[in-house]
């Protein structure tokens, strides 16, 4: 049975309408090819969109936004699928608007830091333009290699270096973007501009909404001076908390490092079976402390944070003594998930976030978490922000461990609002974590968030069925008809 989008779409020549705006070769209908796009990174819940389009210009996404307003169908902007909370899920079905064809670097403009992209632009590819003239696109998530800046935009990404260096928000001065009805706008500081805005900042609303608002084509980041130099050190722990209490002792001191990141032994373990870079296999947990800046007291810096380490047990603390070491290590940290493959077939990735001086309150509250319900959860995260990731590991094909997985989850992250915390820090709320949001906020905090949404999108058929609480779920639109595996 076909839902009612899939019969707007397959009965009134809709896609013959798509195909001459994006040509032949930039549309997706078959059944097997649809697959590629059911889901993001949160696996758990999928479904099929019911036509990809994969659009080269802005104006090929305003024009296919158009037909959609025409006809009421509802339609879903996909940068990498990378995302971790179901984002991009075509809930219902619909015209998803893949932008992973506008990935090109327009321009730099090397004397007033900035560069403008397409959206579809890997997040790695801004850095790797710009580094030979010393800058660097501060934000880093742990996909870095493959997210798109339209989706960091969507998201508020942030990564391990935002702990001093800031989120997306921090680097994006403006862009350009499509509304549900195919106006396109501008929003922010313009590339030919200054920084300056005057009147409602509307780029911050938008950054984080999760593609809710509209369809972002074109942004203007901003480009940071990469640090004259680092010291990135590895603190070797007997425990989780011992590694806990010295991220607050560090911040404690007055110090914000680029990074402070922890991974436990699970994931430890992990990674030293994948690619061999000499972690202790018996270590209870690791800590990367790593500080940028001035050359100049660095070194006196570093010792400051050696000692905190030797006076909360460290084994040992181990300094990377060149730039392929430090480089090593980072690969091996933003690897972690994909480490993961080795422990289990599946994995739940939470994203809560607790004050930092709460880390050894969420991780024994996580380990109980892990007897309760007989699942292994390995750690990693960003320590320095109180952003914890625990990953509940499960197997899909068994229903039980699917259950024990989505409730181990569901406790962490009450635990998280219960100590002060967030049910997100970075990787939103998609469908996921809708039912948080009545835990989180308030009855008028909601329709607040709500009427702003319908300023931009008052039929709300940008993005639907995400991030709100009674927002229709995979499940309210059975039965439907479904592809084999």
């Amino acid at each position: 049975m076909a839902s009612k989008t899939e019969d707007t779409i397959l009965t009134i020549g809709f896609i013959d309408q798509l195909r001459a705006i994006v040509g032949h070769a930039n549309l997706v209908t078959d059944a097997d090819e649809l697959l590629v796009y059911e889901c993001d990174a949160y696996t758990l819940e999928k479904f099929l969109p019911t036509v990809v389009a994969l659009p080269r210009t802005t104006e090929e996404v305003a024009a296919i936004v158009k037909l959609c307003a025409a006809h009421a169908v509802p339609f879903i902007p996909r940068g990498a699928g990378t995302s971790l909370s179901g984002t991009v899920l075509a809930v219902g079905g619909g015209v998803m608007i893949a932008l992973t064809r506008m990935n090109k670097i327009l321009s730099v403009d090397y004397r007033n830091r900035r560069a403008l992209v397409e959206a579809g632009c890997v997040n790695a590819w801004v850095t790797n333009e710009v580094k030979s003239r010393g800058l660097l696109y501060a934000p880093d998530p742990s996909s870095q290699p493959a997210c798109t800046i339209g989706g960091n935009v969507a998201t508020n990404s942030g990564g391990p270096h935002t702990l001093k260096h800031g989120v997306t928000t921090n680097h994006v001065l403006g862009f350009e973007m499509v509304l549900p009805d195919g106006e396109v706008v501008w929003l922010g500081a313009t590339p030919d501009g200054g920084e300056d805005v005057e009147g409602l900042d509307l780029r911050g609303v938008v950054i984080g909404s999760e593609g809710m608002f509209g369809i972002v084509t074109r942004v203007l980041v901003r480009l940071v001076r990469a640090p004259q130099t680092f010291k990135t050190m590895l603190g070797v722990f007997e425990t989780v908390e011992a590694a806990s209490q010295t991220v607050s002792d560090i911040i404690g001191a007055g110090m914000i490092p680029g990074a402070l990141e922890m991974m436990d032994q699970l994931i430890i373990q992990a990674l030293e079976a994948a690619y061999h870079f000499g972690f202790p296999l018996n270590a209870g947990a690791v800590l990367i402390v790593e500080l940028d800046g001035l050359a100049a007291g660095l070194e006196a810096q570093a010792q400051r944070v050696i000692g905190i380490c030797q006076r909360n047990g460290a084994r040992e603390v181990r300094v990377a003594k060149t730039d392929q070491e430090r480089a090593d290590l980072w690969k091996c940290r933003k690897r972690a998930f994909g480490a993961i493959g080795r422990l289990s077939p599946n994995f739940l990735t939470q994203d809560g976030v607790v004050p930092r001086s709460k880390l050894p309150v969420i991780m024994q509250f996580i380990r109980a978490c892990s007897e309760k319900y007989g699942l292994r959860i390995p750690n990693v995260f960003h320590a320095g922000d109180g952003n914890i990731h625990p990953l509940v590991l499960y197997d899909e094909r068994d229903a039980d461990q699917v259950r024990r997985a989505l409730a181990a989850g569901h406790d962490i992250l009450e635990k998280c609002v219960e100590l002060g915390g967030s049910v997100t820090g970075e990787h939103g709320i998609g469908v996921e974590k809708m039912d948080f949001m009545a835990k989180q906020f308030s009855k008028d905090d909601l329709e607040a968030m709500q009427m702003v949404r319908r300023v931009f999108d008052p039929a709300a058929r940008c993005n639907p069925h995400k991030m709100f609480p009674g927002s229709k779920r995979c499940g309210d639109f059975a039965p439907k008809k479904q592809v084999a595996a």
